[in-house]
C-alpha cells in the first residue's frame, strides 16, 4: 500500500467508513422512495404519457442501453426502473427489456477504459479483446433469453414464484404491510412532503421536487458508496483476483467477481480491473471472463436493494427478474466450453479489426451503444 492510500486510510478509519456506506444504503433507499412518491404525484395522466413512447419490448431494450450509456451506471438505471415499478408507472414485462438493456449499457464502461491502451498497439488489442467480451457476452444473453421472456414469460415468471416465496404476495393489488425498513425509509420523504406543502400546494411542484430529490440521493449515494467501498477494498481486489485466477477461473473466478462487486456497488471496477492486467498479459481472456460473469450477478444486488423501499411487490419481481437473467446467462454461456468461447471469439476478432483500424473503436462505441438504440427508438415508436 502506498504513502498517499495510506494517509487515506488514517483520514477516516475503515470502521467508521463501513458505517459511513450503511447510512448511504439508508439514502439510497430514500432516494428510491421519493423517486416512487414523485411519480406517484403527477396522476395515472403523467405516467400514461411518460412512457408513452416506450410502444413494444424491443423499444424498451434501446431505451435502458441508452438510458445506462447516459448516466454511467447500471446501478442508478436499474434502480429507477425498480422505482417506477413500485410506483406502478411501468410494468413488468416492459421493464423486463429495459433491466436487459441496462446489461448491455454498462458495458460501455470497460470499452472506454480500454482505450487507455490505445498507442500501445499489442496492449490495446488485448485490452479492447477484454473489454468487449463483456459486451457480447451480453448481447448473446439478450438477443437469446429476450425472445425466450416474449414468448413464455419465464424469467418473470420464475420471479414471481421467488417473489411469492420470499413473502411479497405479488397475486395482491393492494400495498402490503409496512416493514420496518419501508416504515424507517417513508419518515425522511414524508417529512420533506410536509415541507414542500407548506411552500407550495401544488402537486405537480410536489412531484418534481420529489423527483430531484430521489434521482439525487441515488446517485449520490452511489457514487459515495462506490468511493468509500473502493478505499476500504483497496488492494484487496487485485491481491484476492491474482491469488485465484492463477489457478485458474471457474466458480471461484466466478465468485471473485461477484462477491467483489458487492462490496463496491459497481461491476465497472470490477470489470475495468481486469482490463489492464488482461493488456499486460498477466490475465488471459479465458480466465478473467468468469470475473466479468460474476460481476453481471453482482451488480444486480443494487437493483434487489431498491426494491426493499418499493411499495408494490412488482419492484421484487423485476429486481429478481434482473437476477435471474444473470444466473440464466451464466448457466447457459459458461459450462459448455465451445458456448463460452463464442463471445471470447467474437471479441478477439473485433480486437484484431480494432488494432488495425482505430476508427473501428469509434465505430463500434458510437454505433452499439447510441446510434442503434436512439435510431431503434425512433423507428420503433
Amino acid at each position: 500500500m502506498d504513502t498517499e492510500e495510506q494517509g487515506t486510510k488514517r483520514d477516516l478509519p475503515t470502521w467508521a467508513r463501513l458505517i459511513l456506506v450503511l447510512f448511504l444504503l439508508y439514502l439510497f433507499l430514500v432516494g428510491v422512495k421519493a423517486l416512487e412518491s414523485g411519480i406517484k404525484s403527477f396522476g395515472s395522466d403523467f405516467t400514461d404519457s411518460l412512457f408513452a413512447n416506450v410502444s413494444n419490448p424491443i423499444a424498451g431494450l434501446f431505451v435502458g442501453i441508452l438510458a445506462t450509456v447516459l448516466v454511467q451506471s447500471s446501478s442508478v438505471s436499474t434502480s429507477t426502473i425498480v422505482g417506477l415499478v413500485g410506483a406502478g408507472t411501468l410494468s413488468v414485462p416492459f421493464a423486463v427489456p429495459m433491466i436487459m438493456g441496462a446489461n448491455i449499457g454498462t458495458t460501455v464502461t470497460n470499452t472506454l477504459a480500454s482505450l487507455g491502451f490505445l498507442r500501445r498497439s499489442a496492449e490495446f488489442k488485448r485490452a479492447f479483446a477484454g473489454a468487449t467480451m463483456h459486451d457480447f457476452f451480453n448481447i448473446l444473453a439478450v438477443a437469446l433469453f429476450l425472445p425466450l421472456e416474449l414468448a413464455t414469460k419465464f424469467l418473470s415468471k420464475s420471479a414471481e414464484w421467488l417473489a411469492d416465496l420470499l413473502g411479497a404476495n405479488t397475486s395482491l393489488q393492494f400495498e402490503n404491510p409496512d416493514s420496518p425498513i419501508k416504515s424507517a425509509v417513508k419518515a425522511p420523504v414524508s417529512w420533506f412532503e410536509s415541507i414542500v406543502e407548506r411552500i407550495t400546494e401544488n402537486e405537480t411542484a410536489m412531484g418534481f421536487a420529489l423527483l430531484v430529490l430521489g434521482l439525487a440521493l441515488i446517485f449520490l449515494a452511489l457514487a459515495y458508496i462506490t468511493v468509500n467501498m473502493r478505499l476500504v477494498m483497496a488492494g484487496r481486489i487485485e491481491r484476492s483476483m491474482n491469488a485465484v485466477l492463477s489457478r485458474g477461473g471457474g466458480l471461484p473466478a466466478i465468485a471473485i467477481g461477484l462477491l467483489m462487486t458487492v462490496a463496491v456497488q459497481s461491476s465497472s471496477i470490477t470489470t475495468s480491473v481486469l482490463v489492464p492486467m488482461i493488456a499486460a498479459g498477466v490475465l488471459t481472456l479465458e480466465n478473467g471472463f468468469p470475473v466479468t460473469l460474476g460481476a453481471n450477478v453482482g451488480t444486480t444486488v443494487t437493483a434487489l436493494l431498491a426494491s426493499l423501499a418499493a411499495e408494490s411487490p412488482a419492484a421484487l419481481v423485476i429486481a429478481l427478474t434482473h437476477t435471474l437473467f444473470n444466473v440464466a446467462g451464466i448457466a447457459v454461456f459458461y459450462p459448455i466450453p465451445a458456448i463460452r468461447r463464442i463471445p471470447l471469439f467474437l471479441a478477439r476478432k473485433l480486437a484484431d479489426v480494432a488494432e488495425v483500424r482505430k476508427s473501428a473503436v469509434l465505430a463500434y462505441v458510437v454505433g452499439v451503444f447510441i446510434l442503434v438504440p436512439m435510431i431503434g427508438i425512433l423507428i420503433l415508436n
